[in-house]
């Protein structure tokens, strides 16, 4: 594994810059491989309790598609995403339609967006504007300003935090008027062959919230993910017909 000393980032060139961030971009997609996990979405809003949603991943990032089934709560059993390059459907199993939805929109009312269960494309969306070095707990990192390149993105500038190794620890993402708009950390990842797959990961919204005895609290989102594997799928799982025929 590649570990790369601070102080170079002061004196990187642009290509160098770029390199990086593919490095990073590389350590958590399986372009050589499929994946495929189950992940449970735990959302917490602060005087209204938590809601827990479980879901089945499968990606193929080698032709940037992915499908995710909802398998938790009951109600919403049997719901599902499909990604195919730049389109994303979200399926209703009562109605038996595919609608077009966003990569933007929040997933199943979380405080993730539907961009987050996609492969890491850091280096093709963003450009590093800015640089710096600070301790995050246990972590020396790297704390690398992004700004986006493209208007396909969720949002439009960025910071995180790399550690040693190459693994982002933590992210902010900000509107183009660089109002903060989410926190994520990223305390724990899983190594999977050459890969690794952040099976934890919290992600605090920076404006939705209520007052609890008279304290603000932020709504949250804690994603933990199992199970991860790397064997291939059929090519028939990232279709809506599969979608249909699971979800029956």
């Amino acid at each position: 594994m590649l570990i790369f000393v601070f102080a170079a980032l002061t004196v990187a060139s642009p290509l160098f810059a770029q390199d990086l961030l593919e490095q990073i971009d590389s350590l958590v997609s399986f372009t050589e491989n499929d994946f495929s996990a189950e992940y449970t979405i735990t959302q917490d809003k602060p005087g209204q309790g938590t809601s827990v949603t479980k879901a089945a991943m499968f990606r193929r990032d080698s032709e940037d598609k992915y499908l995710i089934l909802i398998l938790e709560p009951s109600v919403d059993r049997g719901k599902g995403y499909l990604k195919i390059g730049n389109n994303l459907w979200l399926y209703d199993p009562v109605s038996r339609r595919f609608n077009v939805t966003s990569a933007r929109d929040r997933f199943q009312n979380s405080n993730a967006r539907n961009s987050d269960f996609t492969q890491s494309t850091l280096a093709a969306d963003y450009r590093i504007v800015g640089r710096s070095s600070a301790q995050l707990g246990a972590y020396s990192t790297r704390v690398l300003d992004l700004e986006a390149t493209n208007d396909s993105v969720t949002y439009p500038a960025m910071k995180i935090w790399v550690d040693e190794n190459n693994l982002v620890r933590k992210y902010e993402d900000y509107s183009l008027s660089g109002q903060l708009m989410r926190t994520t950390a990223i305390p724990r990842y899983q190594a999977v062959g050459e890969r690794f797959v952040p099976v934890q990961i919290v992600i605090i919204d920076a404006l939705a919230g209520r007052n609890v005895n008279g304290q603000f609290r932020n709504e949250r989102t804690i994603i933990t993910v199992a199970k991860p594997s790397l064997n291939d799928l059929p090519d028939l799982v990232f279709t809506q017909a599969y979608l249909e025929r699971v979800s029956e």
